[in-house]
């Protein structure tokens, strides 16, 4: 999102035996990206979800991005992975990034499972989140002091 290249295509190309089809004196950097990646988990647990999505919209417009297979009447199964979607966005900077970020989550649906869009939901409220004032052990630290007592 922040270069306009699509990376993946490139990667393909490259195991495919092609070259690259830019120098990386090419790649300029533009921008604030974030990714969620909302899964079928419980979003305080993180207890895998499986089964049906009865409902599933996706957010658009500027600057965001959905890559996603589901679609509401798909059933989650208990076997793989949780991931369901991942919503990138896009902003001049960090500001503009976290207020798409935020009605995105808005407008995603997924009814019939439990995800976690309300985890991202109340993270991108967060003064640390917001400032960019975390760290690896931050996302741990912060579900200690929510849990509900």
């Amino acid at each position: 999102m922040i270069t306009g290249l699509d990376l993946v295509r490139e990667q393909i190309r490259i195991a495919a035996g092609g070259r690259l089809t830019f120098a990386q004196s090419e790649v300029e950097f533009s921008g604030h990206a974030i990714e969620c990646r909302i899964n079928a988990e419980d979003a305080r647990t993180f207890r895998p979800s499986p089964g049906l999505i009865k409902e599933f919209h996706t957010p658009g417009g500027l600057g965001v991005r959905v890559d996603s297979g589901a679609y509401a009447g798909y059933v989650i199964p208990p076997y793989y992975d949780s991931l369901i979607a991942k919503l990138i966005v896009h902003g001049r900077n960090r500001n503009e990034c976290i207020m798409r970020l935020r009605r995105a989550l808005r407008e995603f649906v997924i009814d019939g499972i439990s995800t976690t869009i309300p985890l991202f939901h109340d993270l991108v409220n967060e003064p640390a989140f917001i400032d960019g004032q975390y760290h690896i052990h931050w996302l741990e630290d912060y579900l200690k002091r929510t849990a509900p007592q």
